[in-house]
């Protein structure tokens, strides 16, 4: 059978979009999300998108990495469908519901609250999240943090200086993380800016992640370093990030449709 797909993107993070609410999609598997993230064999992507109804929200979003694995949030992918839908919506995630409206800039999404404890990140054992005493080849002391996702960031002078392409599997498969973790290294430009580079679970050095920069903001916040509403500029550009009274978070910046196709589901499942 052929099924349809949208490919999309946030600022070059790029997605194949799936939705199995129109005609009768099988269920997606990890083998699938694999042979369409190829980027030689398949269609391509840096993450699969699987959109399904759901009972608790508008819709529901799945999200597979290159590797096949299912992860629980991505803002840059919710953006994404969040465009498709056209408007406010409630979307369901493995990591919890969350609300996108269309937005002057774009899309704006409300990532929900930033959590903090060891466990809910979650290591392997209790350490204080907010200077963990733990380092890497000179990438010391990093805050950990949940928005969805685990990730871990790390402050420095100079972001493009840390040889993240190899430091960052390292980190995200050290046993303090049972889950795997998001790596982020991140540099205060002033207090209303920040500059991003992140390896991502499951995925790689990408060109943008949104969970990775509400996170890094978070952080920053958290250690006093930047005010509530601040820019996060990564490799692919740039979102904005606020911090409201209740500590949630709201993140907007732009998505955008690149093309639609179809494939053949045998030639990939």
């Amino acid at each position: 059978m052929r099924v349809a797909f949208v490919k999309m993107h946030g600022l070059g993070n790029d997605f194949v979009v799936i939705d199995r609410r129109v005609g009768n999609v099988p269920p997606v598997d990890t083998a699938l999300a694999r042979s369409l993230a190829d980027r030689r064999t398949g269609i391509g992507c840096d993450q699969l998108v699987v959109i399904e109804g759901s009972q608790a929200a508008d819709f529901r979003m799945r999200i597979f990495n290159p590797d096949g694995g299912e992860v629980e949030a991505c803002g840059n992918a919710s953006r994404a469908v969040a465009l498709l839908h056209g408007e406010p919506a409630r979307i369901e995630t493995a990591g919890g519901i969350i609300h996108a409206r269309p937005a002057d800039h774009g899309i704006a999404v409300d990532m929900g609250h930033p959590r903090f404890e060891w466990n809910e990140i979650p290591l392997a054992y209790a350490m204080d999240t907010y200077s963990m005493p733990v380092g890497w080849d000179g990438l010391e002391n990093p805050i950990a943090v949940n928005v969805g996702n685990p990730h871990v960031v790390f402050f420095v002078p100079d972001t493009d200086s840390i040889e993240l392409d190899r430091l960052g599997p390292q980190i995200e498969n050290d046993p303090l993380f049972p889950e795997r973790v998001n790596v982020n290294v991140a540099t205060i430009v002033n207090r209303h800016s920040i500059r991003l580079r992140v390896w991502e679970r499951g995925a790689g050095l990408t060109r943008a992640c949104g969970t990775g920069a509400c996170a890094t903001a978070a952080a920053a916040i958290k250690r006093g370093l930047v005010e509530r509403q601040v820019t996060v500029a990564l490799p692919g550009g740039t979102l904005a990030i606020a911090l409201g009274e209740d500590s949630a978070i709201t993140m907007t910046g732009p998505a955008a449709e690149a093309f639609r196709g179809s494939f053949e589901w045998g030639a990939f499942a």
